[in-house]
């Protein structure tokens, strides 16, 4: 679960807490906190700093035990660089790095006063939630499929108290965001063999079960397949694991208010079908449901943050598997919409399936429809680990959803989605192909997705590069839970 926050009483000094958090820059210049520990201390740190023992830099960290003065009995010093220099950016690594380090003592509960810095360009509530968050993110730690050894490997870190005067609305801000990003972490992290469709699908409705304002409808393939949704039901025929289309609903502004609409895509296991997958990249492929789990993150953030808004989240889930039943390369498939899609690549399934959702979604008449999906290679080539691609034919949207993600520093960078590159999705067998080809490889994906879009308000997050980290100890991120939650909040 994810921890318990509070805020800071007292001082720095004199808060009794097992691990004091407070922060230091380059060149001998203390925060007001180290500079009331150093004092109450009798000049500790300076003399750390004199004898070359900690030099602020961007990343340092010093443990200082039982100091005179002081009542708890570690104080983590931890560097910021140069002051002058200082950033949001720099500030939300420090709490991260001092994050990771106290969430590895074997301590229950610590005090951070690096939430009380002024950081440029930000208010003390931002200060507060964020290091709430870069804190929660470093304890994390999966033990759902251990079993002696589960204990040993969780953090024993369970609360968190934050320096900050009156921020109590940024720490239930902090809180909800925490919960949603721990629900798509969990989510990410499980199995294949366990989070299956059907799985993902009880996951989202035992979170219904449990709060009032929630409605949640779980379609099953007979009834997808009265709706015409036989590109979603195209891709999962190979798999034993039957598909599932999951909706919920938050009712929380008022009837008769047109809602917001997250979409996500939920493949839980991706071999690339027909078009196999490679030993060496197929094993991380049970995180191409983190589409899915981000809008369920946000979805949960949302609700518990009581949102007065009504949202809906989407979330076509199956299994891309190769077999006998399996759909082929070259099939031309009929999508919910009535267009018919010509299948190039199987292993260009994910927006076989959203296509079908982002037009089951309309019936809603949304403000606003986001979908959220590890769609393509090409946009981790493109921008990497630390932005996620954006797409949308609607600047203000745009706009909007790379402001939150500047806000929560889950950054977005936008890609074009010009009619030039439609051309390039032309088929002779059906009214466009599944791929469009290497070159732009995301921008396509986009582009497809947008032809089931027409008249819509939509956004494209393409999450494959920024959903989690890479290799045999890497996991999922929680991203774009923050900048969803966040574009949510503004909207409110």
């Amino acid at each position: 679960m994810s921890l318990s926050f509070s805020l800071a009483s007292g001082t720095p000094a004199s808060v009794d807490t097992p691990c004091l958090v407070i922060g230091a820059f380059s060149l001998g210049v203390l925060t007001d906190a180290a500079s009331a520990v150093d004092t109450a201390s009798g000049g500790a740190i300076t003399r750390r700093i004199e004898a070359g023992d900690f030099d602020g830099k961007p990343g340092s960290m010093a443990m200082l035990y039982e100091l005179d003065g002081v009542k708890a009995p570690r104080v983590l010093l931890v560097g910021l660089g140069v002051k002058a220099e200082f950033s949001p950016q720099r500030f939300h690594q420090a709490c991260a790095a001092a994050g990771k380090k106290v969430s590895a003592l074997k301590i229950a509960s610590a005090t951070v006063w690096l939430s009380a810095l002024d950081v440029p360009g930000r208010d003390a509530a931002w200060a507060v939630r964020t290091a709430a968050l870069a804190f929660d993110h470093a304890a994390y730690r999966y033990t759902a499929t251990f079993q002696a050894d589960a204990a040993s490997k969780a953090s024993t870190l369970g609360a968190l108290a934050l320096a900050g005067t009156g921020q109590e609305a940024a720490l239930d801000q902090a809180s909800a965001m925490a919960e949603g990003v721990y629900f798509a972490r969990h989510l990410g992290n499980m199995p294949p063999n366990i989070c299956v469709p059907a799985w993902l699908a009880e996951q989202a409705s035992e979170f219904a079960r449990g709060h009032e304002g929630v409605e949640v409808e779980v379609l099953e393939r007979e009834q997808m397949q009265a709706l015409g949704m036989h590109s979603l039901l195209a891709v999962g025929r190979g798999s034993a694991n039957a598909p599932r289309l999951i909706v919920l609903q938050w009712h929380g502004g008022k009837d008769g208010d047109k809602p917001y609409a997250l979409v996500g895509k939920g493949v839980t296991f991706d071999s690339g079908g027909l078009n196999i997958k490679p030993t060496g990249s197929m094993e991380e492929m049970k995180f191409d449901m983190c589409g899915a789990a981000g809008v369920l993150g946000a979805f949960v953030a949302a609700v518990k943050m009581k949102l007065p808004l009504n949202l809906v989240c989407v979330v076509p889930s199956v299994e891309n598997m190769p077999d006998g039943n399996s759909y082929r390369p070259s099939d031309v498939v009929t999508t919910m919409s009535g267009q018919t899609v010509e299948v190039l690549n199987t292993d260009a399934e994910g927006r076989l399936i959203l296509c079908d959702a982002l037009t089951y979604t309309q019936r809603f008449e949304p403000q606003a429809i986001v979908d959220a999906a590890t769609l393509t290679g090409a946009c981790v080539i493109a921008l990497g680990a630390h932005a996620t691609g954006l797409m949308s034919k609607h600047d203000d949207l745009a706009d909007e959803l790379l402001a939150a993600g500047e806000a929560t520093l889950d950054r977005a960078w936008r890609l074009p989605l010009w009619d030039d590159y439609q051309k390039m999705l032309e088929s002779v067998y059906a009214d466009f192909a599944n791929i469009g080809g290497r070159p732009a490889g995301a921008i396509t994906a986009g582009c497809f997705l947008s032809r089931f879009t027409e008249g819509q308000r939509w956004a494209h997050l393409d999450i494959a590069g920024t959903a989690w980290e890479s290799g045999r100890k890497g996991m999922a991120s929680g991203r774009p839970v923050p900048l969803l939650a966040q574009w949510l909040i503004d909207r409110c």
